[in-house]
């Protein structure tokens, strides 16, 4: 068995192959084992796509990071960077269960062998291969071929930031990046930045880049922002909606645009100081920012440029009428959740600003003037090296039952959709392992 990428997914996937028998590439006797898998990934060290993430996101501030399975995960400091926390971790993981993950191994492409061959030769039993073609990361013209029985992909997302397509975008003078690339906030302090994306990602960054220079959060959907607690039947709900979709062959959905933004201590704040108000996205994007066409006026800053610290009327520029004004209205009550002047928070009180909205964003100046657009737009899956297989439905994804590809029952793939979450990855390393076992029986 081959299982490409060693994060959450792939480490669970390989401990239960482990379990159910098969012997790690590398490990001893393993060329006298009755069967085998080997784990190839393509970052330099174990971790995963933690180690790459901001220096600013501590353990306390990342999404709950799940028990890999048979090794629960020590208490960490909260405070605690996660990209040395659980690359830490990681790689006590691969240790402890001797799991001889070959890196920095880059997948290159996966397809099906021909019939009744091998990367080395003829078969020894009459059975369908897939054979996957490797390339050392720092030596690209070291390729190794591997013939596989099955395949488990857990190549995750990291590898595939999405950048939308906006008209203008190569026009603009400023800064553009990804938070694939982001590192500090303090890198932009120089200017206005103007952050694209509703997830968690964006919010995070929203809040630390306030803290340094005035931000505008601009989202393609009005933020859902939850009260309740993420209880177990809601996590339930969550993930069998992007089941649907997956089982469709529809692209997944994301995370927030299912389960909705949690409304933190923190983020009761933000949407209190300005800083989490969301206008909808721009239409156009200049050399020198962004513009909403239909709004007259390219000079107006109406419902502008949020700063933490500075209040709902603070150094934003606000013009009088656009229902905020230099004083803004704060009381427990004065909007309720769930109500459209909070962008469809879930109904109880929360302390926050009275506000004007579209559709439960708040009404958009006409341009605002940028150093830095950030996209907070998430990632899509690294499916890239599956290309030769043809999986893609007419609906854009691929059909899918739990882990198992359904047009080709010898792949799972593990991270992808309803699995995304590190606790799924976890069950799907489990389910994928058994459905394996249950197709080839070793």
């Amino acid at each position: 068995m081959v299982v490409v990428g060693a994060g959450q997914a792939g480490l669970s996937t390989a401990y239960h192959l482990h379990r159910t028998g098969l012997v790690p590439v590398g490990s001893r006797g393993w060329e006298q084992a009755r069967g085998t898998f080997v784990v190839l990934d393509d970052n330099a060290r174990a971790g995963g796509a933690w180690q790459h993430r901001w220096r600013s996101l501590s353990m306390a501030d990342a999404h709950h990071v799940h028990d890999l399975p048979g090794m629960p995960l020590a208490v960490v400091d909260p405070a605690e960077a996660a990209a040395d926390a659980v690359p830490y971790y990681f790689a006590q993981y691969e240790e402890a269960f001797g799991l001889n993950v070959q890196r920095p191994v880059s997948v290159v492409r996966v397809e099906r062998a021909p019939e009744g061959a091998t990367a080395g030769g003829p078969t020894h039993r009459d059975e369908p291969r897939y054979l996957v073609t490797t390339r050392h990361v720092d030596h690209p013209d070291a390729v190794v071929v591997w013939s596989a029985r099955g395949v488990v992909n857990a190549s995750g997302t990291w590898q595939r930031p999405f950048w939308p397509a906006y008209p203008g975008r190569e026009t603009f003078r400023g800064r553009q990046l990804h938070t694939h690339d982001f590192r500090s906030a303090a890198d932009l302090a120089d200017g206005h930045v103007v952050v694209v994306g509703g997830g968690t990602s964006a919010v995070q960054l929203l809040l630390q880049v306030a803290e340094v220079t005035t931000t505008t959060w601009v989202t393609r959907r009005p933020p859902r922002w939850v009260a309740a607690d993420f209880t177990p039947e809601l996590g339930r709900e969550a993930v069998g909606r992007v089941d649907e979709r997956v089982r469709a062959g529809l692209p997944p959905e994301s995370v927030v645009s299912v389960t909705g933004l949690p409304l933190t201590p923190a983020y009761r704040a933000g949407i209190t100081s300005g800083v989490l108000r969301a206008h909808p996205v721009f239409t156009r994007i200049l050399p020198d920012g962004v513009v909403w066409d239909g709004r007259a006026g390219r000079g107006s800053t109406g419902g502008g440029p949020a700063r933490a610290g500075a209040g709902a009327g603070g150094s934003g520029g606000r013009p009088p009428g656009d229902g905020v004004g230099g004083d803004a209205v704060r009381s427990v009550g004065a909007a309720r959740l769930g109500d459209p002047a909070v962008g469809g928070v879930e109904e109880a009180a929360v302390e926050t600003t009275a506000i004007s909205v579209l559709g439960g964003w708040v009404d958009p100046p006409p341009f605002v003037a940028a150093r830095t657009i950030l996209w907070a737009t998430g990632f899509r899956a690294a499916l890239e090296h599956l290309a030769p297989l043809g999986l893609r439905a007419p609906g854009g994804g691929i059909v899918m039952d739990g882990t198992e590809v359904v047009a080709e029952p010898r792949l799972q793939l593990v991270g992808y959709g309803p699995s995304a979450s590190t606790v799924g990855a976890n069950r799907a390393g489990r389910e994928a392992a058994r459905r394996l076992r249950r197709h080839l029986g070793w």
